[in-house]
């Protein structure tokens, strides 16, 4: 241990008087960590990280040995720049970011509704995150386990084993026009870690969608908007129904990234059903003016 003698001590206290007399004014300010980050720029991998970044950076997720499932949409039959699907570069820039981080290991699946293989493979994000380093299985009828989810409507539901098990969620929604919840964003999203009988939760799709983000509770969530789909949603085709937006949406609350997501379309958290049920319950706020939205464009 190095000898702390009188004369370190009058040094060091001379100097934290010095800082007392300056005031707060001169001290370096505190760094604040956004509520929503927003980035925008031409390269999906920068935009992805600057948005992690102005939301504390992806320390603040993911731990060393952590088992980290990171959840994108893969659900169709579709190419990248159809915007069905998370963006692969976005897949494989939060995969790096969990290995930076020290993850043991990362998981990207999704429970596709078309056929699986096909979905992985066209989407790009089979080879984009496995090339990345992590593994993107494909989901075994076998590991969804009947739980009690507490929901209004999924009451008892099949679940992915995996997205109870993991030490961290992170949910990787694409921002979509959808024909019955008139968007799919981040909570949209978690409807890929359910089983059963989906289709039956439509009667009552808002508060299904409420369900699943109150169960779920993902730490981080990270809308892919660099291409989004703008009409013929869930799964469009048209390049012509898809719009290029360069940008990135991060945030720890659902309920505030999906209200931001909307306005990509013209609309407000206010108008998505979904989004005003999961605020009443507590789940977040989509009023964004009482929130604290770091813009950056890389």
């Amino acid at each position: 241990m190095k000898k702390f003698d009188r004369r370190s001590f009058l040094k060091t206290s001379a100097a934290g008087a010095g800082i007392a007399l300056l005031g707060p004014r001169f001290l370096p300010a505190a760094t604040v960590d956004a509520d929503l980050g927003i980035a925008t720029g031409e390269e999906p991998e920068a935009i992805t990280r600057a948005a992690v970044d102005a939301v504390g950076g992806i320390g603040r997720f993911v731990s060393r040995d952590d088992v980290v499932l990171l959840k994108p949409n893969i659900g169709w039959d579709r190419l990248p720049n159809q915007a069905a699907n998370t963006n692969p570069v976005v897949v494989a820039t939060m995969t790096k970011l969990c290995i930076e981080a020290g993850a043991k290991r990362v998981l990207v699946m999704d429970n596709s509704l078309n056929d699986a293989r096909r979905c992985y493979t066209r989407s790009g994000i089979y080879k984009a995150a496995t090339d990345a380093g992590a593994e993107a299985p494909f989901m075994n009828v076998r590991r969804f386990k009947l739980v009690n989810t507490g929901g209004a409507v999924l009451g008892n539901w099949p679940v992915y084993q995996d997205a109870m098990e993991v030490d961290t969620l992170i949910n990787l929604p694409v921002a979509k026009h959808h024909s019955l919840s008139r968007l799919s964003l981040g909570m949209k999203n978690l409807y890929g870690l359910i089983g059963g009988p989906r289709h039956r939760l439509h009667q009552r799709l808002d508060e299904g969608i409420a369900d699943l983000a109150g169960y779920f509770r993902p730490k981080l969530t990270v809308l892919d908007a660099y291409r989004i789909l703008k009409r013929n949603g869930p799964q469009g085709g048209r390049l012509s129904d898809t719009e290029l937006r360069k940008t990135v949406i991060a945030g720890t609350d659902p309920v505030a990234v999906d209200a931001r997501g909307a306005e990509l379309f013209g609309l407000t958290g206010a108008d998505l059903g979904f989004v005003r049920v999961a605020a009443e319950r507590g789940i977040g706020t989509y009023d964004l003016s009482k929130l604290n939205i770091k813009e950056v464009t890389v």
